[in-house]
């Protein structure tokens, strides 16, 4: 098999208590994806690591079908090459809160986009199409944004564009205790009202900002008094078995801040110590409720993907 491309994209955790789908940060662990060219016509896909027993080996993996959707509205049907095979090394835990599935689809497009690149059609793409599009696929930027970027990143999107602002965090260390609870993006969605009051609007706008604040200075004092959330997690946590008790020996434990990381079921801690003794908190209280959980200690990553290499 021919090697054509390597990319390595890192985990993140997204809304960050109130910034309901609008701001993430990259976390120091990542999944690798490289990309072969294979002789027999299809497309497989091989994981190691996380999900290695459970996520689909055919076109139907999420990186495959990204890349395949991507070629397709860029190549006709009779110059499209479909001999390919793809190797992921995954150390981010899949429905997790993490962002794995964003992961997914960075690669996917990059791959896409490196396809196009060496075809003979003229194409030239950048980082920031490669966002656009990723933001189009998922349908809110938090988890793709920081994922590209790295850092902190706040996202909006305006029309056809979507606005990133990264800011890097001074050094901040997380605790992310992830329950083995199958609680998917779709039914935490589902689990959201359909309306909320102008009071509950003005309570997240105003600590969002604080938040942003207290990360950029890695304030903890400041962050464990805005880090509160009226739009998602009282919604979110009922429905994860453990989950409002973790938060509560997280905190009992030295934490300064705790919350879901993205949608959950994974919470994330901030701490400036004790951070295995916070994760053991976490872990024992999911343990309670009936729940198998691990969790991860976690620097922010100043850096989004990685292009490692490609074939000449």
């Amino acid at each position: 098999m021919k090697h054509i491309i390597t990319v390595r994209v890192p985990a993140t955790s997204a809304n960050l208590g109130p910034g309901f789908d609008s701001m993430g940060i990259a976390l120091n662990l990542w999944n690798t994806f490289s990309l072969y060219e294979a002789e027999e016509q299809g497309v497989t896909v091989e994981s190691h690591g996380e999900g290695e027993s459970t996520l689909p080996t055919d076109a139907s993996h999420l990186v495959a079908r990204t890349m395949l959707d991507e070629l397709a509205m860029h190549l006709p049907v009779s110059s499209r090459n479909t001999a390919y095979h793809i190797i992921c090394q995954n150390e981010v835990p899949c429905a997790s809160g993490m962002g794995s599935s964003s992961t997914a689809v960075l690669a996917g497009l990059v791959f896409a986009h490196a396809i196009l690149d060496r075809s003979t059609v003229q194409h030239h793409t950048t980082q920031r199409r490669i966002l656009t599009r990723a933001f189009e696929l998922e349908g809110h930027g938090d988890n793709v944004a920081p994922a590209m970027l790295g850092g902190l990143v706040i996202v909006a999107g305006k029309d056809d564009e979507i606005i990133t602002q990264r800011i890097t965090p001074l050094a901040l260390r997380v605790v992310v205790c992830v329950p083995d609870y199958y609680f998917t993006t779709a039914h935490a969605r589902a689990a959201l009202p359909l309306h909320y009051s102008r009071a509950d609007a003005v309570f997240n706008i105003s600590r969002a900002m604080l938040v942003v604040e207290a990360l950029r200075n890695s304030d903890l004092r400041l962050l464990a008094k805005v880090f509160e959330d009226r739009l998602h997690e009282p919604y979110r946590i009922p429905a994860i078995p453990g989950a409002a008790e973790a938060r509560r020996e997280a905190l009992a434990h030295g934490a300064a801040a705790v919350g879901l990381s993205g949608a959950g079921p994974g919470l994330i801690a901030f701490a400036s110590e004790n951070h295995d003794a916070i994760g053991l908190a976490m872990q024992s209280a999911f343990h309670s409720a009936g729940l198998r959980a691990r969790y991860w200690v976690l620097d922010v990553s100043e850096h989004g993907l990685e292009i490692q290499c490609t074939a000449n």
